[in-house]
């Protein structure tokens, strides 16, 4: 039997992925996507500072 799961999943592709929204990861980011690369930043949804 297989289960279904609870909501739809989606896949995504990257070039890079950039783990933390702080200075140095959103600069990072920006950086990479000014050089034509497909990026992703992932962060806390509810950051602690």
């Amino acid at each position: 039997m297989s289960a279904t799961p609870a909501y739809k999943i989606v896949d995504h592709e990257y070039d890079v992925v950039v783990v933390g929204a702080g200075g140095a990861g959103l600069r990072a980011t920006f950086g990479m996507v000014q050089n034509g690369l497909k990026t992703a930043c992932v962060t806390k949804v509810f950051p602690t500072r």
